[in-house]
């Protein structure tokens, strides 16, 4: 197992800024509103001030299904809040008018999957039906470790997760990345940043499901005002 290629609980960028961020959000933790306001700076509006912020939405899974080729998702560039209503009115109206979600013709999974599998067959591995069905088993191979760790990240931002938190490293298309990821009451969200501070090379990107754009929204207009200069 390539284990370079991804970690989780690892130590990140709210490490720095809380003494225990994977306490930080729980409910019964005195200062939790106050955290969710700092980290929403920190990690999101910062970005957003610099118009570097890619939402990604997805949907698609549903009823327990993980197959990769299901996985439907679209990115949009954010500049301001207002583009993130405008992406929430988008999907509320196709939702209403029972039209398809918007969706990119790129596959988020399936696609990468089979980059995966041809480059393994290529060095000489043997890939069985059996490890192209089971993501646990996509580790095994160079590049798989990572995938398998987007995987995990997109299944529990569509079917929930117990920890309020968690913190893991990435490499991805765009370079290592931090996956700093949110499953508490006011939402349930990823935020994936550059894992360099000094230097961030890639834009963040805001990950979610179609049904938190609502919840979400809300949440950071609440939050991002309470840091706003006069």
């Amino acid at each position: 197992m390539h284990h370079f290629e991804a970690k989780e609980h690892t130590p990140g960028r709210l490490h720095t800024l809380f003494a225990d961020p994977y306490r930080a959000f729980n409910n019964d933790t005195d200062e939790r509103q106050l955290h969710i306001r700092v980290m929403l700076h920190v990690l999101f509006e910062q970005p957003l001030q610099q118009s570097s912020v890619i939402l990604r939405v997805i949907h698609g899974w549903e009823n327990g299904s993980f197959e990769p080729s299901e996985l439907k998702h679209i990115d949009y560039p954010l500049t301001s809040l207002d583009d993130l209503h405008r992406v929430t009115n988008e999907f509320s109206q196709a939702s209403q008018q029972r039209r398809p979600l918007p969706a990119e013709d790129t596959l988020l999974l399936a696609a990468p999957l089979v980059n995966l599998f041809d480059h393994a067959e290529t060095a000489g591995r043997s890939v069985t039906e059996a490890t192209r069905h089971t993501p646990a088993r996509w580790p095994n191979l160079q590049g798989g470790l990572a995938l398998y760790t987007l995987f995990k990240m997109y299944h529990r931002l569509v079917y929930g997760e117990d920890d309020d938190y968690r913190c893991s490293q990435c490499e991805t298309p765009d370079g290592l990345r931090e996956i700093h990821e949110f499953h508490i009451e006011e939402g349930e969200f990823a935020l994936l940043i550059s894992a360099t501070h000094q230097t961030p090379s890639a834009p963040t990107i805001l990950v979610l499901h179609a049904a938190q754009l609502g919840p979400i929204e809300q949440l950071l207009r609440r939050s991002l005002p309470l840091f706003a200069t006069p």
